[in-house]
């Protein structure tokens, strides 16, 4: 009965510990940094989920681009990580990727059309973001 007892004890604390000590993905992490303005941390948490092509996290970083946070606003790198999320079939990107192109000159769209293309062949190697 003793060592039944000791059992059950054990299997109970490593359940609390279990559930104590879980854990936040890099994608929740980032987006409680997001959320409370802390933006460096998100992006950072962002890019490599982006760059394994997590259409969510390109169209966060596509916004943070198109907003200026964290980062020099840039309607040029808005368009490469909308673009890349659009691509893979996210509905909330294609409506930014058009909202944003509305904003761009021909020569800008050109540019990043290339740079996307660009990220894309070299696995986001020889990416300029």
């Amino acid at each position: 009965m003793k060592k039944q007892m000791i059992i059950g004890g054990l299997v109970a604390a490593a359940q609390i510990l279990g559930i104590a000590g879980a854990v936040a993905g890099p994608w929740e992490d980032g987006m409680a940094a997001y959320n409370r303005g802390d933006y460096m941390p998100a992006i950072r948490l962002f890019r490599p989920l982006a760059e394994q092509g997590n259409a969510d996290a390109q169209n966060v970083l596509g916004m943070m681009y198109r907003r200026g946070q964290g980062v020099a606003h840039s309607s040029v790198r808005a368009f490469l990580w909308f673009s890349r999320a659009a691509a893979r079939g996210d509905t909330k990107a294609k409506t930014e990727l058009r909202d944003v192109s509305q904003t761009m000159t021909a020569e800008e769209l050109s540019q990043a059309r290339e740079m996307a293309q660009a990220c894309e062949a070299s696995s986001y190697r020889s990416c300029e973001y």
